[in-house]
């Protein structure tokens, strides 16, 4: 059975998932860094780019600004509820027409042409969600792709460290008194979670050798009609870079956004966020240090990678 499209399909499908996503920016703080630095690469990569398809695309974050940079963009995703709403916020943008909305799985690209669009995008790691086909898809990716492919994956190293620190998202709340409720969730249930923690060394060594977050428990929560998280595929740089290369790519740039921003106290990132001037300096910086290739791997969830055809 394709677990990984099925709990993907019920994770995401979830009714109010289009608008909690559209919202993240407003309400975490290492989304702000993380989407800060896709949005200057992006920008930075769109000569002689026309057309793009956006993979995963979720509530139209990226395929929106495109649109609005006179880009004709295939929205492309799982989820119902996320495209209800990219196609709400693209109304309001005035870009609806420069904008293609499909639902569909990364693991079915197959009715995509070969150098079909100019870019290929996917961002916020669904290809790490379609394990055991990661491989595949980003050959499907590449394949569409006619002068320049840009994603991110779930990065291994950044990743790692959250197995021992389970109050780890506490720290990029904007406000802890923010009604989302996986918000709330974390704020009433840090200190027992803290308690409760005991590391895991046999798990975490299991992880850094497979990368695999997740599992036989993620399919038996499914089986029993809950809504685990996806199993997730976390990339080494290394072998993320050698895929590439072995699908043609040339030109291979990594970066890990929210490398710098995850060193930073909570209650320092509310501040910087909090002063227009300091927030715009300190985005800078990150943008300049997690460009750089020795810190590509402890970016705070993603490893962003960008080649050319």
């Amino acid at each position: 059975m394709d677990y990984s499209r099925k709990i993907s399909e019920r994770q995401w499908n979830l009714p109010d998932k289009g608008e909690l996503e559209s919202r993240r920016e407003e309400t975490y703080m290492d989304d702000i860094i993380q989407k800060d630095h896709i949005q200057r690469k992006l920008l930075e990569h769109l000569d002689g780019i026309e057309t793009v398809f956006d993979g995963g695309a979720g509530s139209g974050r990226f395929s929106i600004l495109l649109a609005k940079h006179g880009c004709q963009v295939t929205h492309f995703d799982i989820s119902q509820p996320m495209i209800d709403k990219a196609k709400e916020l693209a109304e309001a943008e005035g870009v609806s027409d420069r904008i293609t909305f499909v639902q569909g799985a990364l693991e079915e690209l197959k009715d995509y042409a070969d150098r079909s669009f100019d870019l290929v995008m996917s961002f916020d790691a669904p290809i790490s969600y379609t394990y055991p086909n990661q491989y595949k898809v980003i050959g499907d990716l590449v394949r569409m792709a006619k002068k320049r492919i840009m994603f991110s994956v779930s990065g291994r190293l950044g990743s790692l460290p959250y197995l021992c620190n389970p109050v780890q998202k506490n720290q990029f709340f904007l406000r802890e008194d923010d009604d989302d409720p996986f918000v709330r969730w974390c704020v009433e249930n840090r200190e027992k979670m803290i308690r409760s923690f005991r590391f895991d060394k046999k798990n975490a060594e299991k992880v850094m050798e497979d990368g695999l977050f997740g599992g036989q428990q993620e399919i038996d929560a499914y089986e029993a009609g809950e809504t685990p998280w996806c199993i997730t595929y976390t990339f080494m740089p290394d072998e993320l870079e050698r895929v590439l290369q072995g699908c043609g790519v040339k030109n291979i740039r990594l970066s890990g956004p929210g490398a710098y921003g995850r060193t930073i106290p909570r209650e320092i990132l509310v501040r910087l966020m909090s002063d227009p001037e300091q927030k715009k300096d300190f985005l800078d910086f990150c943008y300049q240090y997690d460009s750089n290739p020795y810190v590509c791997g402890m970016g705070k969830d993603n490893l962003l990678a960008i080649g050319d055809i």
